[in-house]
């Protein structure tokens, strides 16, 4: 029963991982041949933020796709002291920040390949639904393959 048990929660949208640690996320895409969806985020000062992660990332619709299809990374820049990260995790947000987002765009998604590739970017909260967002990964991903 147990096991039953955790092989539902592990199926069921709203028990979506994301990690925060680029190098293996990138190594977990390399070694499952998936996509990269990263997610800079100002988690607790930026509405479009708030809005994107509410209303898309998220909804049922997107984490059953992401589940099986995207690894998931979020960097995270919280301004608020009790959302304050730990010095390490603030070194590798602020590293992947310079390579991928060196503007400081907030939010700001872009989907990679295993390699690190930036194949589509969204510069902020992209006003669609999330099968569109959806929609929008797996044409990305049929053209670049």
């Amino acid at each position: 029963m147990k096991l039953l048990l955790i092989i539902l929660l592990s199926i069921l949208p709203g028990s979506l991982s994301w990690m925060s640690n680029f190098t293996q996320a990138q190594q977990q895409a390399k070694n499952t041949h998936q996509q990269i969806l990263v997610n800079f985020s100002g988690s607790d000062w930026c509405g479009p933020c708030i809005r994107l992660r509410k209303e898309i990332l998220e909804s049922d619709f997107f984490e059953t796709y992401a589940k099986a299809h995207l690894v998931l990374v979020r960097a995270d820049f919280p301004r608020q002291k009790k959302n304050q990260l730990s010095a390490e995790q603030i070194k590798l947000n602020e590293a992947l920040a310079e390579k991928y987002n060196p503007d400081g765009k907030f939010p700001y998604t872009l989907l990679l390949d295993e390699n690190g590739k930036v194949l589509k970017s969204w510069d902020g909260y992209p006003n669609e639904t999330p099968e569109k967002f959806v929609q929008e990964i797996t044409s990305t991903k049929s053209v670049n393959k």
